[in-house]
């Protein structure tokens, strides 16, 4: 059954080929793209609940053993952000024939969506850095393609910062990887794991790991690297601007909490303390941007960087307990911030504009959405039950145990003040008098509410259903402190 480590990869990737020759039908188009990403959720539960019941599955593709060949590895983790990257890509594709992309879809718009999701996959399941590399070209090369569409000006502009920072980050990428193997003489992660253990991670390999650091942090958007960001998530569609916010920046933190537990975890003092810092940070230049703003869609765009704070807080206070919220946090977040791109996509559609202060008496009009927006506040602020609540108490329990009060407070108020930001949009955009925007023509929002419902049911179950979650993402912490298990299930030792 180890050939069940490629589908979540092959399976995106065929459905972005045969969508590339039904590219002039858009009908048939969509019913493909619906079609194809609920058989990729499939897939992704089936294997989800594989793994969860016989363990990690490894792939060594060509029959070459570790660490010789191409190595994929669907362990608890992978496999759990694979889920959640499915369920993402079922909610945008069902989004998105109702998302205005008329002009957008014949320009290729469902194959590279589809790429996208091959691209993220990839770098979850992937065994060693080289192949990270690879599969983080081909989701940025998706997401080029996407970012563009449309050829407005002001996505061009945006497009060429994204770019330039992405291709600056990608060349020091393979420029670590490269240094890597001139120290230890492989790219397998698990091989690497075991040679910087023997040796103590000498000084060169911290600086590596340093190094590597840096390329993750600004691909996750984390301080002082995340003022590429805000404006070119906002200037696409909502549904590429769903894809970007959920998944891109996740694919980056991925990467540290992989190769921080598995690789470089004998500098703690260094690596990890440094990790705390930039965690606070991130958590308090982020949330300052969204409340310095009118703009929803930048509110939306400037709260994942405190998120990532979030988690890379988890990571660096590496215990179990903190480990364990990082995990929760990141799968609950990938799904709600799907969820609030494509919900104030609705509400800038239905309002006419984004500018907060043009904005009143929506409740009137369109009451789902502003309670929808209501439960996502309380979602992404982390107030009981809801699941943000849930990573963020595991987060807080890690960080008193191992006597990190400092972040400890700042991840407090930076929860009331990201309240607060989302809160401000439900005061201003749908409090008021029910004639208060004047010039309001109504408009249908039919196809746009389920796909959001949908994502917002999952955060909200999430929270509700704790109790059975907990337990995986704490078996997964327990598991990235034991990098040994990896090691021997890849290695075969």
């Amino acid at each position: 059954m180890s050939n069940l480590a490629v589908l979540p990869i092959v399976l995106p990737l065929l459905s972005a080929i045969i969508l590339i020759f039904f590219n002039s039908n858009v009908k048939i188009s969509r019913l493909l793209t619906k079609v194809f990403s609920l058989i990729g959720l499939a897939v992704a539960i089936y294997l989800f609940l594989y793994v969860d019941e016989n363990g990690t599955v490894v792939l060594q593709t060509g029959d070459w053993i570790a660490p010789y060949g191409i190595i994929l590895v669907v362990d608890m983790l992978a496999a759990l952000l694979v889920l959640s990257t499915n369920l993402v890509a079922v909610g945008c594709a069902f989004y998105a024939p109702h998302a205005g992309l008329e002009k957008k879809e014949k320009y290729y718009f469902y194959p590279f969506f589809f790429f996208l999701i091959t691209g993220v996959s990839g770098a979850f399941i992937t065994g060693d850095l080289f192949n990270l590399f690879v599969f983080f070209e081909v989701l940025l090369m998706a997401s080029y393609a996407l970012i563009v569409l449309g050829g407005d000006r002001v996505q061009l502009r945006e497009s060429m910062k994204y770019v330039l920072i992405n291709v600056f980050s990608s060349m020091l990428f393979v420029t670590a990887v490269a240094f890597v193997y001139g120290a230890v003489g492989t790219v397998n992660m698990a091989q690497i794991a075991k040679r910087v253990a023997e040796v103590d991670q000498q000084g060169i390999l911290t600086t590596i790991a340093f190094l590597l650091f840096f390329v993750f942090a600004t691909k996750a958007a984390l301080f002082p690297l995340y003022y590429w960001l805000p404006n070119s998530y906002i200037v696409p569609n909502p549904v590429i601007s769903a894809l970007f916010g959920a998944l891109l920046t996740k694919v980056g933190i991925y990467s540290i909490l992989r190769v921080f537990t598995l690789i470089f975890n004998q500098k703690l003092e260094l690596t990890h303390d440094f990790f705390i810092w930039v965690a606070g940070l991130s958590m308090i230049f982020g949330v300052i941007g969204a409340l310095s703003t009118n703009n929803i869609k930048l509110i939306v765009a400037y709260n994942i960087i405190p998120a990532i704070g979030y988690i890379i807080m988890g990571i660096g206070i590496f215990n179990q307990e903190a480990l364990s919220g990082s995990i929760y946090y990141l799968m609950q977040d990938i799904i709600v911030k799907a969820a609030l791109f494509l919900l104030v996509g609705v509400i800038a559609y239905v309002a006419g504009t984004s500018d907060l202060r043009k904005m009143g008496g929506l409740i009137h009009h369109y009451p789902v959405l502003g309670w929808l927006l209501f439960i996502s506040a309380f979602v992404l602020a982390g107030i009981p039950p809801f699941s943000g609540f849930i990573g963020k108490l595991m987060l807080l329990d890690g960080a008193f145990r191992s006597d990190e009060v400092v972040i400890a407070v700042i991840a407090l108020i930076t929860s009331l003040l990201i309240l607060y930001s989302i809160i401000k949009i439900f005061i201003h955009a749908f409090w008021g008098k029910k004639d208060e925007m004047k010039n309001l023509k109504p408009v249908s929002t039919k196809g746009l509410i389920a796909p959001v419902v949908f994502l917002i049911s999952l955060t909200v179950i999430l929270g509700v259903g704790a109790e059975y979650f907990y337990p995986i993402t704490d078996s997964i912490a327990g598991y990235l402190l034991n990098p040994e298990v990896y090691i021997d299930s890849v290695l075969k030792e």
